[in-house]
């Protein structure tokens, strides 16, 4: 079991290197990018709104709760259920964020020189240079805040990953080499105590993902823990109506055995 998560800047050949990676392993890739079309066809939401709440952090007026956090949640949802299957190479911005402390994930960063990444905007983007600087800046920024919003940490800071490469002094064939044999290592094989938390989380995933898609309840404001089939909901609802529902929908997913169900009715419910 192998799940290898690249976090990738702006045209930076992450893409390249995960495609390597999950040809040599054979393992399924999945990208960011597929991710949200699954994630927008599976909820019914606006694709340009998504998007936005993965790329952008909210207003200030809306940095408590509101759909942004929503969306993010269901992309969430239905990146665990591919997780699920064991073993993924997965290319996108920081997701490894959303699996938390689970040991049993190769957590890798890609990075490249500036001009490599200016080079790649002109080509693949038809950008002038200083077009490209622009969009790569406006880019960093919007991801710096948006991982100091989500997550309150600094998406380039080191220690958030096992490994980093430079795509610009590295070939995608050493990058590769070097993932496949981490990938075999037993730190990154699964324990009783990370597949517990693994389980955990996909419980959660699952109970948050059928609270959102059903119609009855808004869940924005609604925070989901589970521990070995004990699931807990906390947060805010609109009616005694919402929070009925609420309980009812959690208890009909697969896997759970008992629900506890915290939660008011508070005039900050936002939907």
């Amino acid at each position: 079991m192998a799940i290898i998560m690249i976090s990738r800047g702006t045209l930076s050949g992450g893409k390249a290197l995960a495609e390597r990676v999950a040809d040599r392993l054979g393992y399924p890739c999945l990208s960011r990018e597929e991710t949200v079309r699954e994630t927008v066809g599976k909820y019914g939401i606006s694709e340009k709104e998504l998007t936005a709440a993965m790329n952008e952090p909210p207003p200030f007026w809306q940095q408590v709760h509101g759909r942004r956090i929503s969306y993010i949640k269901e992309f969430s949802a239905v990146l665990m259920e591919h997780i699920k299957g064991e073993n993924l190479v997965y290319h996108g911005h920081v997701a490894h964020l959303m699996l938390g402390p689970i040991s049993h994930v190769l957590r890798v960063r890609v990075i490249a020189d500036m001009e490599f990444r200016i080079k790649g905007a002109m080509a693949r983007k038809n950008l002038s240079r200083e077009e490209a600087i622009a969009f790569i800046q406006k880019i960093d920024k919007q991801r710096d805040k948006w991982t100091r919003f989500l997550y309150g940490v600094e998406w380039k800071d080191a220690s958030l990953y096992d490994v980093l490469f430079n795509l610009e002094h590295l070939s995608i064939d050493v990058a590769s080499d070097a993932i496949v044999h981490m990938a075999s290592m037993d730190a990154f094989k699964p324990t009783p105590e990370s597949q517990k938390a693994f389980d955990d989380l996909i419980l959660s995933s699952r109970v948050w993902s059928a609270l959102a898609i059903n119609g009855h309840v808004m869940v924005s404001n609604i925070t989901v823990s589970a521990d070995a089939g004990k699931v807990t909901i906390s947060g805010g609802a609109s009616s005694t109506k919402a929070i009925n529902a609420i309980t009812a929908v959690a208890q009909g997913v697969k896997g759970v055995r008992e629900v506890k169900t915290d939660v008011g009715i508070g005039s900050d419910w936002y939907w």
